[in-house]
């Protein structure tokens, strides 16, 4: 879906279709909310989680700064909390759509302010699925990836206006 094929004319890069994004990025809180709701009705979700937790449950001197490196992190603690289910349809779907919005969600990780904000927001994920508060953990999922939907929205149209404003 990156690149459009325009009859007798040859091949165009497609146009960013911000309602489609809108539309993965409420799949993938639908899937992850499902998740996260099952992971706080284990009786040991710190055995699913323990990788996770070694990621990201770091002081501020061990986390990571470099942007590819943060987004290929997220990309699988969000992957994780899915596989963690062991649904193989659900993780089938949540793959496809991270396959589908990968090149928008690593621009939330241009932003050192961002990273910053993950490892405290999938902190705090964590811990409420590590003591099994159900509600919060869901509550913070949803609002952890509707602030990424946000942000990269920003982030991409300013990219945007500042590439039309270099062309001119």
């Amino acid at each position: 879906g990156l690149v459009v094929c325009l009859p007798k004319v040859g091949w165009q890069v497609a146009q960013i279709d911000f309602v489609l994004i809108d539309q993965l990025y409420d799949f993938r809180i639908l899937i992850e909310s499902y998740a996260v709701d099952v992971l706080c009705k284990l009786n040991q979700p710190s055995l699913l989680l323990e990788p996770l937790c070694k990621d990201w449950l770091v002081s501020k001197s061990k986390r990571l700064s470099d942007s590819k490196a943060v987004g290929e992190l997220d990309e699988e603690f969000h992957s994780a909390l899915v596989r963690a289910v062991g649904n193989e349809q659900m993780n089938k779907t949540h793959h496809d759509i991270t396959q589908r919005i990968r090149m928008v969600r690593r621009l939330d990780f241009t932003k050192p302010t961002r990273i910053h904000e993950t490892y405290e927001e999938h902190g705090l994920i964590l811990n409420t699925i590590l003591f099994r508060r159900r509600t919060e953990a869901v509550r913070l999922i949803k609002a952890h990836i509707e602030q990424s939907k946000i942000e990269v929205r920003k982030i991409t149209l300013s990219v945007l206006y500042e590439a039309k404003v270099d062309a001119v």
